[in-house]
């Protein structure tokens, strides 16, 4: 299967077919708004600003499987985002990321990139402690954490997934060389 075969509910829950974005770079993000990492809102909407007429686009996918970091309905995350970080990029329905109800597109997300975590061993320490917290995170290469990222390449590959301790901004050379 292809990344673009997936569908994902928008936060009024009308299907958003992922071929939308066929021939973009997008970067696939799972996000709560009461995380550690919540800030990174911030600098994915920089690069959205910078990079979007450019052809990029940004995924958010609330998941509230992390210490229920992402409370309230999609529409409550959706207006606290806009508020507090002035998010303009697409944000869809909440979703599981690991696990039982997890969704297809997690399913084929982390099957691509089992090799080439990037800075898993840079962040060992601070992933394994927060590998222990998680209740979902029973396989491998589940997800560990929020604001764990994927890069989608223009060819409909995914080209590298980064912890939730890696920042958007240091994404930037390699968007840049995707987009070239």
């Amino acid at each position: 299967m292809s990344i673009y075969e997936y569908v994902l509910k928008r936060r009024d829950w009308s299907d958003f077919f992922l071929s939308e974005y066929k021939w973009k770079v997008i970067i696939i993000v799972n996000t709560a708004t009461w995380c550690w990492f919540t800030p990174q809102y911030e600098w994915l909407e920089n690069l959205y600003k910078k990079y979007h007429e450019k052809w990029l686009e940004i995924i958010d996918l609330p998941c509230n499987q992390f210490w229920h970091q992402a409370p309230g309905d999609d529409n409550e995350i959706h207006s606290f985002c806009v508020a507090k970080y002035n998010t303009s990029f697409d944000q869809f329905s909440k979703i599981d990321v690991n696990g039982e109800n997890e969704s297809p597109l997690y399913t084929f997300l982390k099957s691509q990139i089992k090799d080439d975590i990037i800075d898993w061993l840079k962040n060992r320490a601070i992933m394994a402690a927060v590998k222990l917290k998680s209740t979902t995170c029973k396989n491998e290469w589940d997800i560990v954490w929020n604001f764990t990222k994927f890069l989608v390449g223009r060819e409909w590959n995914v080209m590298k997934r980064y912890d939730p301790t890696f920042k958007p901004q240091e994404m930037e050379e390699e968007i840049e060389k995707l987009l070239a």
